[in-house]
């Protein structure tokens, strides 16, 4: 089958199943790195949290690095296999291998184990989405790629969402009363206290990608050139290292690449280490973490629909700067309150606790900026994959989703050894923290200067995929 044709018979059961990658893998994401697995790693996994925020920043630094280094490589031999399943499906097996392992990270058990498993996890599931995103521009036209990435990407965190409350109504009991949110027993005799709520996120994930990536196995047509496998691995790093040499040629590409690098680094930052902030300030367990992100995820949900329409009416790079916009806003918001205060002191607030969940104002303002922050994390990084999509060919898409990922992740490790750096220097989590505004005001700065869509005047003629 070709790659730039999807015949109409098969075009919205593949278009679907795509689209379920999201859903298969955003619990990872959502449960694991960055509201429940993580925020344990660092506030109770370890007995110092100054000490579980700096390891978890350098366990995302280490895979941030691999994940940079090896993505172009993976884009490149996407496109000269043709194939892209058979490597979703390998990196499906590891992914799946060190969730499940996850459950051994009790607290007080030594860090190598819960720190190896998150790296390969991370790289799995990075490497994992190369392959998926270059499947894009085959699926739809140019005019309708926005629209779809918003709603591939509002679908994944729908995924998140429910495995989020699955987690909090039915597995994580409160430590102090051993029912969860809803009053239950949590299912499986889970012991709060022994870190079980947490744990089982890593299983819960392995099995939810297992069930949930079939449909794309089964209906999303996938293509081979028929080049055997040292062969294709040949063909793509010679086919990289002429796209290597073309980007000198194609500045408009570079341009977005550049911002795309810096400003991603810092999204990837405050997702991984935002809701670790949290629960080290406020001493947030697994039920406001939980609660935390259902908010969150409820409100990217939209944020993507309504995205995905401005998408097709605007373009992808008004979309994406509005965000830029709108997270550094957040991002400062959080970063400068604390118990009793926000802006940095500016505005002083009651400490008074009123009891139950976020019962001071300090933590109702921390959600409050959070908020704004869901509402527009997802559009950012769904209109950037749609602003690449309509700058570059079918035929190449393979080799620049690569360096799409090289350039999300190329410097990703800056903003988390930075943050880890910083905290340990001056024993403060908060002045850490601050390191991911200068990430996303430096993107932001490139992008508006970046063409769109990033196609020169020596691509200017390429069509859009006609798939009708």
């Amino acid at each position: 089958m070709s790659d730039s044709v999807l015949p109409n018979s098969n075009k919205k059961r593949g278009i679907i199943s795509w689209m379920f990658y999201d859903w298969a893998a955003q619990p990872f994401f959502t449960v694991v790195l960055t509201f429940i697995f993580g925020p344990y790693f660092v506030s109770r996994l370890v007995a110092d949290p100054t000490a579980g925020q700096a390891a978890w920043g350098y366990t995302v630094t280490i895979s941030g690095i691999a994940i940079a280094l090896l993505s172009p490589v993976m884009g490149a031999i996407a496109d000269a296999s043709g194939s892209r399943k058979k490597w979703i499906g390998f990196f499906a097996v590891i992914k799946i291998s060190s969730l499940m392992f996850l459950w051994f990270a009790a607290p007080g058990s030594a860090l190598w184990l819960p720190m190896l498993c998150i790296i390969l996890a991370t790289i799995a599931a990075e490497f994992s989405i190369v392959f998926n995103d270059s499947m894009l521009p085959r699926l739809v036209n140019k005019t309708e790629v926005g629209r779809l990435s918003n709603s591939a990407w509002g679908l994944g965190y729908a995924g998140g969402l429910v495995a989020l409350f699955i987690v909090l109504l039915l597995l994580a009991g409160n430590p102090a009363t051993g029912k969860t949110l809803i009053g239950l027993t949590p299912l499986f005799g889970l012991d709060a206290s022994a870190g079980e709520d947490a744990r089982i996120t890593g299983p819960l994930a392995a099995l939810w990608y297992f069930v949930f990536l079939i449909p794309l196995f089964l209906f999303t047509p996938d293509t081979s050139t028929g080049l055997p496998f040292n062969t294709a691995i040949k063909h793509g790093l010679s086919e990289l290292k002429q796209t290597l040499l073309e980007l000198k040629d194609r500045a408009p590409v570079l341009k977005f690449l550049a911002a795309r690098m810096l400003y991603q680094d810092g999204i990837n930052g405050l997702l991984a280490l935002g809701g670790t902030f949290a629960a080290g300030m406020f001493g947030w367990k697994t039920v406001e973490m939980g609660v935390y992100g259902i908010l969150l995820l409820v409100i990217a949900i939209f944020g993507c629909y309504f995205a995905g329409k401005l998408d097709v009416r605007m373009g992808s790079k008004k979309v994406v700067s509005v965000s830029l916009v709108c997270l550094i806003i957040a991002t400062l918001g959080i970063v400068s309150t604390g118990p009793g205060y926000t802006l940095f002191g500016l505005l002083q607030l009651s400490q008074a606790d009123s009891g139950g969940l976020f019962g001071t104002a300090a933590e109702k303002a921390y959600v409050l900026f959070g908020l704004l922050i869901g509402l527009v994390f997802g559009p950012a990084q769904a209109s950037s994959r749609s602003f690449l999509a309509r700058s570059v060919s079918v035929e190449e898409a393979g080799r620049y989703f690569g360096l799409y990922a090289f350039a999300g992740r190329a410097t990703s490790f800056f903003a988390p050894l930075s943050v880890a750096t910083l905290t340990v220097l001056t024993d403060s989590v908060r002045i850490g923290m601050c390191a991911l505004i200068v990430f996303l005001v430096a993107g932001f700065a490139l992008l508006l200067i970046a063409p769109y869509p990033a196609v020169d005047n020596a691509k200017a003629s390429l069509s859009p995929v006609n798939i009708e």
